[in-house]
Formats: C-alpha cells, sequence, structure tokens
C-alpha cells in the first residue's frame, strides 16, 4: 500500500515545464528519497502534494484516495526555505502552528512539551528566534513539522545548517518516527544520507522522472557490472598471460597483503566461469560484487540523460 502516488502530474509556470508526466508511488512506513539536480522540479511536486500549488493536469493520492485539502493535516512539511516569525516567542508561535494543523490546545501543549524535552529545549520557550543560532533555529522548525503527529513527514534538505552532533540528533528522530509508522519524503543532495536511511527512491531530472524504485534493485540494476577478485599470486593476474580470458581487467592493485583485481565479465560468461579461468593460475581468496554508491548513480544518470556520457 501506497501512502502517497502521483499519476502523469504535469506543472507549468510561464513556458517553463517544471513537472512532465511524473508518476511516482511512496509506500507507506518507508524512507523515500526524493532526488534530482538545482532546477529538476522536486520543490514544486512537493509544493503541489502540500497544495501551496495545483498540477496542470495529472492526479494526486493520498493513502489510496483523491488528495483532499484537509490532508494537508496529516501531512508535516519542512521546506527548504525555513520560516519562522522571528520577534514571536517560540512556544506561542509553536502552539500558533499547532493550531493551524488542527490540533487542540491541550493537545498541542502535551505534544510541544514533549518534543522540547527530547530535544533539550526547554528553556527556549519564551525566546524569540533572532536570539538562537541557525541550528538552534531549525531545531525549532523540526519540531514544528512533526509535533502532530503527521501520516507523511516532507523533509527537504533536513540536515542543512546543522552540525555533525544534531546532524545525528535529527537522523535518530527521522528514524525513530519510520520504526512507529510515519512514512518519510527525504529531498536531500546528500547522498550519504540517501545510501544511509533511504529505502526506495526516485530521480527526477529537467522535470520527468529518470528512475524509481527500491534502493538496493536500482544500485544493482545500474551498476557496471564489475567483480573484485582477491587472491594470492606470484604477481597480478593480466589479461596478456590468457588470450581468452573471458573477462576485461578494470585495475590491479592491493589489499591486506593479497593481489586485488577488479574485472569486468565479457558478455555471456558467468562468475563461475570467471573462476574456472582463474583457479589455475592464481589461489582466490574472496569475489565480491561492486556496489556503486547512490552518489555515482546519481552523476552516471543525470549525465546519461543530459547526454554527456
Amino acid at each position: 500500500m501506497n501512502i502517497l502516488s502521483t499519476k502523469n502530474v504535469v506543472k507549468a509556470f510561464e513556458g517553463h515545464l517544471a513537472l512532465d508526466r511524473v508518476s511516482i508511488d511512496i509506500p507507506k512506513g518507508k524512507i523515500f528519497g526524493l532526488l534530482g539536480p538545482n532546477g529538476a522540479g522536486k520543490t514544486t511536486l512537493l509544493r503541489i502534494v502540500n497544495q501551496i500549488t495545483a498540477p496542470d493536469s495529472g492526479s494526486v493520492f493520498f493513502d489510496g484516495q483523491p488528495l483532499e485539502a484537509n490532508d494537508v493535516f496529516k501531512i508535516g512539511y519542512l521546506p527548504e526555505e525555513r520560516g519562522l516569525y522571528k520577534k514571536m516567542k517560540i512556544g506561542d508561535q509553536a502552539m500558533y502552528l499547532a493550531k493551524l494543523k488542527g490540533m487542540s490546545h491541550s493537545d498541542a501543549l502535551s505534544s510541544l512539551k514533549a518534543w522540547f524535552i527530547r530535544f533539550e529545549i526547554q528553556a527556549w520557550w519564551n525566546k524569540k528566534i533572532t536570539e538562537l543560532s541557525k541550528g538552534m533555529a531549525q531545531k525549532v522548525q523540526f519540531v514544528t513539522t512533526v509535533m502532530h503527529n503527521p501520516k507523511l513527514l516532507i523533509l527537504d534538505e533536513p540536515f542543512s545548517g546543522f552540525d555533525p552532533i544534531n546532524v545525528e540528533l535529527i537522523r535518530k528522530e527521522i528514524i525513530r518516527l519510520k520504526e512507529e509508522g510515519t512514512s518519510i519524503v527525504l529531498s536531500t543532495h546528500n547522498m550519504e544520507s540517501v545510501e544511509e536511511m533511504c529505502d526506495s527512491i526516485a530521480l527526477i531530472d529537467n522535470a520527468r522522472l529518470i528512475v524509481s524504485g527500491e534502493l538496493q534493485d536500482i544500485k544493482r540494476i545500474h551498476g557496471d557490472n564489475h567483480l573484485e577478485i582477491l587472491y594470492r599470486a606470484s604477481e597480478p593476474f593480466s589479461e596478456s598471460t590468457s588470450a581468452d580470458a573471458p573477462f576485461s581487467i578494470i585495475s590491479n592493485g592491493t589489499k591486506d597483503d593479497l593481489f586485488q583485481t577488479v574485472i569486468e565479465p565479457k558478455e555471456g560468461y558467468s562468475t563461475n566461469q570467471i573462476l574456472e579461468h582463474l583457479f589455475p593460475h592464481v589461489s582466490i581468496i574472496g569475489v565480491s560484487e561492486i556496489i556503486p554508491s547512490m552518489r555515482d548513480i546519481f552523476i552516471k544518470l543525470v549525465h546519461k540523460k543530459e547526454g554527456n556520457t
């Protein structure tokens, strides 16, 4: 079951096509990475989901039903452009924003107190944003995004402005929310966060969906089919020692006192056939498939789309 689906969503602004028939499915209870270079259309899509703007055509479904105005109460949205009232007391504006999300006074006060204690920011209740550092203000913004216990949490660059300690704090909170059943969309350029946290992703570039699916499937599908061979021998194995080698050598090196060779199998040859070819020449210690990083895949797919390969 999906918490959110878009079907052939199109959006243009004054002749600029921001989204071109974008269809994605965001599964329930997972962390979904929404990726793409600057200007790709990610923010436009998030604004449509939050009903800040409307699509020119196409459909959006929330929890299996067409998106409705009241669904905003079930969504938490942390935009990349942060916005809190600088001269309003933090506690007052947090209560105000909670009521905009449909919370009663007592529920809002109870939730906010719990979050302020969790983040150890109780002393900030009567402070103003102007008295806080950027990172401290980001904490408050995060709290006001999650305080109403949304079914869907949309985070646009949530780690921006945080030092490493607070990055880890927010990361743990995101994981905890997922474990408690919250569905999360993470829009970020930080590929390490994607690798560590996301279950599935969608990559948008130039207004179009390039790829979507489970993270590990995408990494395997878009890898280079390279194998790492660790072995003992008198010298590194080379294709020149065997003219009929069923692979091409990408690189030679050493690793933990062993020779390390990265190879690319030739078309039609299995790993077992390659190992049978190598056994007479070297003492093989280990073989592993090289899985590309999301950074590598991001660059590869965007460059391919732009015709730069």
